[in-house]
This record gives C-alpha cells, structure tokens and sequence, in this order.
C-alpha cells in the first residue's frame, strides 16, 4: 500500500515505494477495453511544503495491452509516467491540476486513489499496432493488413449523375 504518516513527513522527506495491483489501477474506469498487464511500480519522495501542504514526486510505470484503433488488433503499450502532486490539508478547493485535498484530522495518508487517478489519465485515447495499419474492410471486416479482402469494389451512387456523362452515346 502507499500510505504516508503525516507526522514522520515533519522530520524530513520520505521515501515512498508500493505497487498498485492491476485490477485496482481501473478502478471506475467503465467501459474501458484496456488491459493492465503489470502492477503500478510506484516509486517517489513526499516532503513537507509549507503549513499543511504537501509535495510529492513520484514516477509510476507499468503496462498495458489496448486494441488497435483501425484493426482491432491487441497493442502492448509501455507506461511511463513523472508525478508532480501537490496534497493540501484543511482547503475545500484544490488549488488546480496534481492538487489533492487531505480531509480534516487524516493521520495517515493513502496514495494510491491519486496514483491511479493519475495513471487513468495518463492512458492513450487511441493506439495502433503500426503508423501504416490499413484496418478492417467496412463491408466484410477482414484485416486489411493481410491483403485485400476480395469484397468488389463498391460505387459511391453520388456520382452516378457524372458516371452519365462518360458513356458512349448509343444511337
């Protein structure tokens, strides 16, 4: 777990290291097809920054696996990510982005909402499982990665009207 005692923090900085376990690291992200392959190696330094502000550093990293948005295909995605958050007890309001408010008579803090809140939002809208990906077929859904999938060549009816004008006149 990621818990830090606020009163050790008056001493000086603490170094803060825990993991967070995949299933936890989407916890009320509904809906999402992303798969997180590897615990949230969490790693930083908490300090002291002024009368009941806090700093925290920390890096976090992990994997996960998301589907490929043209082909559907599964990407393994590396995450890497740099947290700079600031965590202010007694305020009602964060003072804006990586602010977190500690409520009222907290001893000993848990990290690990704002780590995976964080982490949520440090994940890829959209990956692909190359910059050239071709996709599936919009009629037959192969994968057009693997050649073309035999589906005849359809005609957009829009331009049936100038598809008239190219044809030989009978008589």
């Amino acid at each position: 777990m990621l818990r830090v005692a606020l009163s050790e923090v008056r001493a000086g900085a603490i170094e803060t290291r825990g993991d967070v376990a995949p299933e936890e690291a989407l916890r009320g992200a509904a809906g999402s097809t992303i798969e997180v392959l590897e615990p949230l190696r969490v790693r930083g330094r908490f300090s002291g920054a002024g009368e009941g502000r806090y700093y925290w550093r920390a890096t976090v990293e992990s994997a996960v696996r998301e589907l490929c948005r043209r082909c559907l295909a599964p990407v393994h995605v590396p995450m890497s990510l740099s947290l700079g958050l600031v965590f202010s007890a007694g305020d009602d309001t964060p003072d804006g982005e990586g602010c977190y408010v500690i409520p009222p008579r907290t001893q000993l803090l848990d990290l690990t909402a704002a780590v995976r809140e964080e982490f949520q939002l440090a994940l890829p809208q959209f990956v692909e499982c190359r910059p050239d990906c071709k996709g599936l077929c919009a009629r037959c859904g192969a994968d057009l990665n693997h050649g073309p999938c035999g589906c005849p060549p359809g005609t957009d009816s829009r331009w049936d009207a100038l598809r008239v004008l190219t044809q030989p006149e009978k008589d």
